[in-house]
């Protein structure tokens, strides 16, 4: 039993198919996100978290992607895949002067990550 796990996995490694993709963390504390930039793969999600005792309202307008995560209050977190390539410039709607940038590209063999069937519950 124990070969065949290491035969298959090393099978999945050196397949030159698609990776799975990354989940990434962003909090969101005393009206400021915890990076100013991000880099992640297309195909990758980032959870935005409330760290704050006061809602939140995270969206882009970028051409890249656009995505309105609604009013969230503390201890919630709103999820984004990034589905292509390029630069997401991010804001809260409630607080202004919350920016920050995600920078997303393709992982180096050219390819995107897919997605991980476990998470799609």
């Amino acid at each position: 039993m124990k070969k065949t796990f290491i035969a298959l996995t090393a099978a999945c490694l050196f397949s030159g198919g698609p990776l799975l993709a990354a989940e990434h963390e962003v909090g969101q504390k005393n009206k400021a996100f915890s990076h100013q930039t991000l880099t992640v793969a297309v195909g990758d999600s980032v959870n935005f978290t409330n760290q704050d005792p006061f809602y939140h309202n995270i969206y882009s307008l970028s051409d890249t992607q656009t995505f309105d995560l609604g009013s969230y209050p503390k201890g919630q977190y709103g999820t984004v895949v990034f589905e292509r390539e390029g630069k997401v410039e991010i804001e809260c709607a409630i607080h202004p002067q919350m920016h920050m940038t995600i920078h997303v590209h393709t992982n180096e063999s050219g390819e995107a990550h897919e997605k991980n069937p476990k998470s799609q519950d």
